[in-house]
């Protein structure tokens, strides 16, 4: 490759990348107004803005008052819910990627979303509130992450990430295993349905005490994953190269585990 083309390259490469940040941005905000208007009660896209932008300006509408309670107390904080949710696990997933070095890993590689599962299944079995499930589900995943590591610093002379993958698969087996047997002991009619619901992920009941409850976790995983986006890129070389480049490549997979693990069991959380 010549000079002329490496130039060609590497002015292409930013101004595809910026193309697709844009269609991305502009796809996110259709899809944002256009989840306002989807549920069993119909909203046209008119009364979606005029009730967004009266709440934004401190104006008012002439709309029925429960347009503005579907929209401001139902679907808002699901929409934002699952936007934060997608944010967390995408970039988790990314940092798994890249640490890997394999583009099929997901964010639960390491056992956390299972360990979060068998944590909210086991709040909902022993009937907690709402808060007491999602603190045992984010405190489950955590906890799962960090058995993994410990499990995989024991063992000596293999690749370090290979351990560090067959312990994850290994405890996120085990939670799945725990998880079907509280669902044989679990009530029929009351938890089980609730269970079943957690686990696929609904978002009824999302509030915005909720989403403010995650949204600084996220936050706080988000930022040093970005601040090190660079050591990132360097890691995915190999821990020998990233090394040779004065990297500290424990050190930080430990933050890059540390950080993902934290957004992930918040998320799912």
């Amino acid at each position: 490759m010549t000079k002329l083309d490496r130039q060609s390259a590497s002015a292409i490469a930013p101004a595809g990348a910026t193309l697709i940040a844009w269609l991305s941005g502009v796809m996110l905000v259709v899809l944002f107004l256009g989840s306002f208007m989807l549920g069993k009660f119909d909203i046209s896209p008119a009364q979606v803005v005029s009730v967004i932008y009266a709440g934004l300006s401190g104006g008012s509408h002439n709309l029925p008052p429960v347009v503005d309670a579907v929209i401001f107390q139902i679907r808002l904080p699901r929409v934002i819910a699952a936007m934060l949710v997608g944010a967390a696990l995408a970039a988790a997933g990314a940092t798994y990627q890249g640490m890997f070095r394999n583009p099929l890993v997901s964010p639960d590689i390491l056992g956390v979303s299972a360990g979060a599962g068998l944590g909210a299944v086991l709040g909902i079995f022993l009937s907690l509130p709402v808060v007491g499930v999602q603190l045992l589900a984010f405190v489950f995943g955590l906890g799962t992450v960090f058995l993994v590591y410990v499990i995989s610093r024991t063992v000596r002379g293999h690749d370090p990430l290979l351990v560090l993958v067959l312990a994850g698969v290994v405890m996120g087996a085990l939670a799945g295993a725990c998880i079907s047997l509280l669902k044989v002991l679990a009530d029929p009619y009351d938890q089980l349905p609730a269970i079943t619901f957690w686990l696929l992920g609904s978002l009824t009941a999302v509030n915005l005490h909720d989403v403010a409850s995650i949204l600084p976790l996220i936050l706080l995983g988000l930022v040093p994953l970005y601040l090190l986006r660079w050591r990132m890129n360097l890691m995915s070389l190999g821990d020998e190269e990233a090394q040779a480049l004065g990297i500290d490549a424990v050190k930080i997979r430990i933050v890059f585990i540390c950080a993902a693990t934290l957004i992930t069991a918040a998320a799912v959380s």
